[in-house]
């Protein structure tokens, strides 16, 4: 026998909010449906206002990986590199980005990943791309290729790190990694 019990967004859309403070609070909730999108490369917050908490990195493995935005440090973008964050919490981790056209607005939209996703913490998941859905993707978008992730706990390791990595963020403006 299925349940027909309606459930809270279903009152909600039924019946309006209730009156009161309560009736702001689900609101609010219900607002939050569909402010959610996303492309082949990665997800992000519809709100202009809307900040997430954390920036899930996903593996071709099935594997994950959380950093939460208050630990985001320097971040460069480099065409030719890619694009390295820096988290500081108990260790420094960097995650080196590679991918194709990093920086370009998605079609119909006015969010790209680097200025108004990452900038503005609204990039909710960033995913390593299969060979096929780079290839689909091609010049169109943006692509993640792979997805690097290190933890330091000496700032010489760091710069080895990188040197052998991607040395383009060791010369010019890639000293702000220090």
């Amino acid at each position: 026998m299925p349940d027909d019990t309606p459930t809270h967004q279903d009152r909600l859309k039924r019946n309006g909010p209730p009156a009161g403070l309560s009736g702001i609070f689900q609101l609010k909730e219900a607002e939050g449906d569909g402010k959610e999108a996303s492309c082949k490369a990665f997800g992000y917050l519809r709100g202009i206002e809307d900040k997430a908490q954390a920036l899930e990195l996903r593996f071709q493995s099935g594997d994950s990986m959380w950093f939460p935005y208050g630990w985001l440090g320097t971040w460069q973008y480099s065409r030719s590199a890619g694009l390295l964050l820096k988290f500081s919490g108990d260790v420094v981790y960097l995650v080196l980005i590679r991918g194709s056209n990093l920086d370009r607005p998605l079609t119909d939209e006015s969010i790209n990943l680097t200025r108004a996703g990452l900038q503005r913490h609204r990039v909710l998941w960033l995913r390593e791309m299969t060979p096929d859905e780079i290839q689909q993707v091609g010049d169109t978008g943006p692509t993640i290729h792979s997805i690097e992730v290190a933890q330091f706990e000496s700032q010489a390791a760091l710069r080895e790190w990188l040197a052998e990595k991607a040395p383009a963020f060791l010369h010019g403006s890639g000293q702000a990694l220090r």
